[in-house]
């Protein structure tokens, strides 16, 4: 279908998860949903300049200089590819999101700040670690 129309919010609420909205060789997006308070990823970039939109909640944008952006409903992120930064929901329900970037999103690489490294390159221990912001080694 060439066009299609779809109630993200409604989407976020039903599944709870990210959702590849569409995945062209143009062009891609999806939604992102952080269902708690507190959720967050680990700071990284991508090879891509990208887009986040705010939909619901409050998401805090965080940066390795120790900078931070709060954003609210109907504000947009517009970061250049190579840039690092961190999301963290830190509203008092969920965190929707909408992000969108050129091209396919295969050919997207998430670079971790710590490692250096696109993610699909870890070991699963420092992927496991990466996922909950423990780069540190952990003790046997």
């Amino acid at each position: 279908m060439p066009i299609q129309v779809a109630d993200l919010v409604k989407m976020a609420h039903e599944d709870g998860k990210r959702k590849v909205l569409i995945n062209t060789p143009r062009f891609h997006a999806w939604l992102h949903v952080y269902p708690k308070p507190g959720d967050m990823d680990d700071l990284h970039c991508h090879n891509a300049d990208q887009t986040f939109y705010v939909i619901e909640g409050e998401c805090t944008m965080h940066f390795p200089d120790g900078g931070k952006s709060v954003l609210k409903p109907g504000m947009v992120a517009l970061i250049t590819g190579g840039s690092f930064y961190q999301l963290e929901n830190t509203g008092t329900g969920p965190m929707i999101l909408m992000g969108n970037r050129s091209g396919p999103s295969e050919a997207i690489q998430h670079i971790n700040y710590e490692t250096r490294k696109d993610i699909k390159q870890l070991s699963p221990e420092e992927l496991q670690r990466v996922r909950h912001g423990r780069m540190t080694p952990t003790a046997p």
